[in-house]
């Protein structure tokens, strides 16, 4: 898949079929759009989808949302930082510089509330009059819903917040985790016999509450269920930082240094201190990892 993360280096020969949005999560709604633009460009065109970048923290980092759309067979992603320049654009500069010149648009497939152009001026009524002008098709999908909601960034994030982690892959379309290399912790795990793998979430990767998770943790030979503590712990600087550590059930492995996916399936509890190190091994051993066990053992194992 060709990744374009500068506007100006943006040139597609076409024609192409081009999806249009934040594609924050890429959740089941951002899927939809993709999927269709993915048969369109079965006709013979050049798939490409336009994600437009803002600051905040993320649902997905950019590495892991190349994956998913490189797996889904996506051609191109184009990311498109909401700078001044693209954000004093008019709808139809946008149209001419953007979709006609550099994408050679010859469809673009939007959901109905999409906005674009100098003061978010632009809706789908506008795309699809500036369409019949340069010469492009505008295919308006409905949104997916879920309890009659529709599917959103905003409504995963609600969720995420919350540690409703069944809603937020139900949502997403998959499940939810964070990617990162097994690091040497504080060494308390094997202090106590219960010996953990640590990793550092993404600074971008917005994360579920500090707590205790029923997780799935992918390695590049094999997976392992667990319990997973998300928590900030301190450095030797005295500065914070936010870690994931995981107790794998079953595994003798020294996986320093191996890259690990740590999917979050079910919310166990709140993170909290505890008197002794006795005390933190008996609520792990005798209550997390049985509800945890008891949460797989119920289907969730997949």
């Amino acid at each position: 898949m060709k990744y374009v993360r500068e506007r100006e280096k943006l040139f597609l020969r076409g024609p192409s079929v081009v999806t249009l949005g934040k594609f924050n999560g890429l959740h089941r709604g951002h899927q939809k759009l993709i999927r269709r633009a993915l048969k369109i460009g079965r006709q013979g065109y050049e798939t490409a989808v336009c994600a437009f970048e803002t600051p905040s923290r993320k649902l997905l980092t950019a590495e892991e949302r190349y994956a998913l759309l490189e797996k889904m067979g996506v051609n191109v992603l184009a990311e498109c930082a909401m700078d001044a320049q693209l954000m004093h654009m008019t709808p139809e500069e946008f149209v001419k510089r953007v979709l006609v010149r550099q994408m050679h648009a010859a469809w673009v497939v939007v959901g109905p509330d999409f906005r674009f152009g100098y003061q978010r001026k632009g809706d789908v009524a506008c795309l699809q009059k500036l369409g019949q002008a340069y010469g492009f098709q505008v295919e308006v999908l409905q949104k997916e819903r879920e309890q009659d909601r529709p599917i959103s960034s905003t409504y995963i994030r609600e969720q995420l917040n919350e540690g409703h982690m069944e809603t937020v892959n139900r949502l997403l379309g998959y499940e939810f985790s964070t990617t990162g290399q097994v690091v040497h912790g504080r060494g308390l795990g094997h202090t106590i016999g219960i010996p953990t793998a640590n990793l550092i979430p993404p600074k971008e990767k917005l994360m579920p509450p500090n707590g205790v998770y029923a997780t799935r943790s992918k390695f590049p030979h094999r997976e392992y269920l667990g319990v997973t503590n998300v928590g900030y712990k301190p450095t030797v600087g005295g500065e914070d930082f936010l870690g994931v550590e995981t107790y794998l059930f079953d595994c003798h492995e020294n996986l320093y240094g191996v890259s690990s996916t740590v999917s979050f399936c079910h919310f166990l509890r709140y993170e909290r201190k505890f008197a002794s190190l006795e005390q933190l091994k008996e609520q792990l051993l005798n209550t997390d990892v049985s509800q945890a066990k008891e949460f797989f053992s119920k289907g969730a194992r997949r």
